[in-house]
């Protein structure tokens, strides 16, 4: 009796706590999960066929709710251009405009290194939950009239018939996309027979006779057209001249039926010191973001801030070299601090300006 009462109180209770853990421990190690919830499904069938994991599990209306803010986030210096982007996509989704066309077109006008491309980036991660989401065509490669066939495929019996066209294929595939259409002034104007079906009626057809549908893609153009206006008015808020002045070319450049179709004409401002500041604190949270698996922090004091800010900044190119920059000035250093051990992980690697040149605190 005795015997089985130990047992029973205390023996079995023990190995049945060890039979329970050593059960979770294979369940949570298995390839074959017994039970999958919803996410992990709406993450299969969005791989699978292109649809954004938002799609499926009702997430879009919050994010269109606070498009605006997630912009903002990214997209520094350029509220006008956000307010337009998101207003119209919003028009859109509630169903107020033509659902056969697609969810918004747009012209982003403006200098190199404002927030064009970061725009299209941030709009592409929020409403289609990847970065990869962007059907990119370099306009440029369509300058002659016998390239234009590429767009959609080359017609039957001529080389390359089958591989289909490099716009209807990559969009036929990624049917949920942003469409950049890159320095769109440099087309041919054939080019512009096909976008005008794309922004009119939401689809076009290849060369291979299939119908390849726009009315879930948003489709941007970035064109550097009236920069020269825009450089030289500087930074700071744009004025009814200035704006007069790009439009006025733009206007010289395309044909209204094109332009009418586009649903907004957004023209970036040139950054000015300030914006290039807050860049800077964007730049160092990605850098930071690379470090965390090692623990490290990468501080820069307000006057470290400044100085990379003004030794980075280019008023033609915008904030385009300042990633190049502080690669050089910082993260070369942060390198060679790491692998000499002076920097550890879990450290708080700290810059300073000392002597007119940044320098890492202690070095």
């Amino acid at each position: 009796m005795n015997k089985a009462a130990e047992l029973k109180h205390g023996r079995l209770p023990h190995l049945e706590e060890e039979l329970a853990a050593a059960e979770a421990k294979h369940s949570e190690r298995s390839l074959l999960k017994e039970e999958v919830s919803q996410d992990q499904i709406a993450d299969i069938v969005s791989k699978w066929t292109g649809v954004p994991v938002s799609k499926l599990v009702e997430g879009e209306r919050q994010k269109l709710l606070h498009l605006d803010s997630a912009l903002e986030e990214r997209v520094i210096g350029q509220p006008d251009a956000i307010r337009y982007v998101s207003e119209a996509i919003l028009r859109a989704r509630a169903g107020i405009k033509d659902p056969r066309r697609p969810i918004g077109s747009f012209i982003f006008l403006g200098p190199t290194g404002v927030g064009k491309t970061e725009l299209v980036k941030t709009l592409a991660s929020t409403l289609f939950d990847s970065e990869d989401a962007i059907v990119r065509i370099d306009m440029s490669e369509y300058m002659e009239r016998h390239a234009v066939s590429r767009l959609i495929g080359a017609p039957p019996g001529y080389v390359g018939y089958e591989e289909g066209g490099q716009l209807t294929e990559a969009v036929r595939r990624k049917p949920y996309s942003v469409v950049l259409f890159d320095e769109v002034e440099k087309a041919h104007a054939d080019v512009f027979n096909i976008m005008l079906q794309i922004l009119d009626d939401g689809r076009v057809t290849d060369s291979q006779g299939r119908m390849v549908d726009f009315k879930n893609t948003i489709v941007i153009m970035t064109s550097n057209l009236g920069s020269q206006f825009l450089l030289e008015q500087g930074g700071g808020a744009l004025s009814e001249s200035t704006k007069e002045s790009v439009m006025t070319e733009l206007r010289h450049h395309f044909r209204p039926e094109f332009l009418n179709r586009i649903d907004e004409t957004v023209i970036f401002k040139p950054l000015d010191l300030e914006d290039i500041e807050k860049i800077v604190v964007l730049l160092l949270a990605d850098l930071n973001r690379n470090l965390e698996e090692r623990r490290i922090t990468v501080e820069l004091d307000d006057a470290a801030l400044k100085w990379v800010a003004v030794k980075g900044f280019d008023p033609v190119y915008g904030a385009r070299p300042l990633r190049r920059f502080i690669q050089r000035s910082i993260q070369t250093d942060l390198a060679k601090a790491i692998i000499s051990g002076e920097i550890s992980d879990g450290a708080t690697a700290r810059f300073i300006v000392e002597d007119g040149s940044l320098k890492l605190a202690g070095s």
